[in-house]
């Protein structure tokens, strides 16, 4: 079997240290000669790169491992590029969940006026990295589970249409596991259809590999507990906000019971939900959640590693469900044809929807990229609400294009999270304010 070399982009995130002790825990499968991080924040990164070294060196000397702001050493001798960056980083996270909180709208990483301004954000930053990959290793794969999913996808798709790029997201897979403990399976024993886009889709079927079918029993505990399991909040340790947002299911599932919705539904179809919890402590929302948990916990561990000179006793937690990478990993190296849901073009997977949609459904993917499975017509609420969020974000695409502040008003506007053209003018102002060279200039 081929030993492969990896680059991780957004080598300083939290979910670095995760994703690498998955995939030294998946050497069998995927097997690394080269193990390299990449990010623009070197003191971050080398925090966490130390750490990796010492663990590296004590559990798989085989690996070459470094960590670089070079993007030449870091894109040089790539067959796979995982990126999951965060232009901004937790800083801005934090602003594109209050600012929207100043105009009376929730504030969130991937949806809303957050999720577009993180967007404009973003779409530079992927860029730059998908220039850096054919630069230097033409023949690379980048696997992108960076946030947020569709735009970033839409941009990819009209800025880089040649280039090989894989969009996916880990909500269907952190979906499916929760699925899977509802019913008694394991989620490699399950075959999902379902249709979207990401973070705004629907299950319309799971079945076993007999091809018993689920879904009614699925939908009778989302529709009493929705997806909360016990087994998460035992074992995953679940974040409060989590938490509220799986039990939430249940609401959505009583919108359109015949399906089993994505747990971001919530933002679009109970808004004013989602903002009367967050202006109880507006100066507390989800990013300082992460920043006073997973980040502390994870750069704290690394600091240990490091003090200690050694992982023994101390190494990092697997991030055991991003085994999803490696799956779609080998799909591309072995042409192993594995069934996955990705963010994906269109063209005719969804019969009465946009050609040109990103869309989320699932795929059959081999060394040639992802196939989509075609999911049939959609009913008509879910289409048209498809309909206006896939135009929002063809809008941002086009307002960062054309740096057009009239096209982002008009994003703004039509997101089904603000209320006003008024609201939406206010607020863009005041994100364009906050992020200030992040974005292009709009005018």
């Amino acid at each position: 079997m081929k030993n492969f070399s990896v680059v991780i982009a957004g080598g300083g995130s939290t979910f670095t240290p995760g994703i690498v002790m998955m995939l030294l825990d998946n050497q069998e499968r995927f097997p690394l000669r080269k193990l390299k991080l990449y990010d623009n924040d070197e003191a971050r990164q080398a925090i966490l790169g130390e750490a990796l070294a010492i663990l590296l060196k004590e559990q798989a000397p085989q690996i070459e491992f470094s960590f670089t702001t070079d993007p030449e050493e870091a894109f040089s001798d790539v067959d796979f590029c995982m990126a999951h960056i965060r232009v901004g980083k937790y800083d801005m996270r934090e602003k594109d969940e209050k600012v929207p909180l100043r105009h009376g709208v929730f504030g969130q990483e991937t949806c809303g006026p957050g999720g577009i301004a993180y967007g404009m954000r973003s779409i530079t930053g992927m860029l730059e990295i998908i220039d850096y990959m054919e630069k230097y290793s033409p023949d690379c794969w980048m696997l992108n589970y960076s946030n947020p999913a569709a735009i970033v996808a839409e941009a990819c798709r009209v800025l880089r249409p040649k280039s090989k790029v894989l969009n996916i997201c880990d909500m269907p897979v952190g979906t499916l596991r929760r699925m899977s403990q509802i019913i008694g399976k394991q989620p490699e024993e399950l075959e999902v259809r379902y249709f979207g886009l990401n973070h705004f889709g629907w299950w319309t079927s799971v079945k076993d590999k007999e091809g018993t079918e689920y879904i009614q029993t699925i939908r009778d505990y989302v529709a009493e507990h929705g997806y909360l399991t016990q087994i998460e909040v035992d074992t995953q340790h679940t974040d409060p906000s989590w938490q509220d947002t799986h039990k939430k299911a249940k609401d959505l599932l009583a919108l359109t019971p015949e399906y089993l919705p994505n747990t971001y539904l919530k933002y679009y179809l109970y808004p004013d939900y989602v903002y009367d919890h967050m202006k109880e402590h507006p100066e507390y929302t989800r990013s300082n959640e992460v920043m006073e948990g997973r980040e502390k916990r994870v750069f704290d561990h690394a600091k240990k590693i490091t003090a200690q000179g050694s992982a023994e006793g101390i190494a990092f937690e697997i991030d055991a469900h991003a085994t999803f990478i490696v799956d779609l990993a080998r799909a591309i190296a072995f042409n192993t044809h594995e069934r996955m849901v990705m963010i994906v073009e269109n063209n005719g997977a969804i019969a009465n929807f946009p050609d040109d949609a990103m869309v989320e459904v699932p795929c059959i993917v081999g060394s040639d990229g992802p196939e989509a499975l075609a999911q049939g017509k959609i009913p008509a609420f879910q289409q048209a609400l498809m309909f206006q969020q896939v135009t929002v974000e063809k809008l941002v695409v086009e307002a960062y294009v054309e740096k057009s502040y009239q096209k982002m008003w008009q994003a703004l506007s039509l997101s089904k999270t603000i209320p006003s053209a008024k609201v939406a003018k206010e607020l863009l102002d005041d994100l364009v304010s906050e992020n200030g060279d992040y974005w292009p200039g709009l005018s």
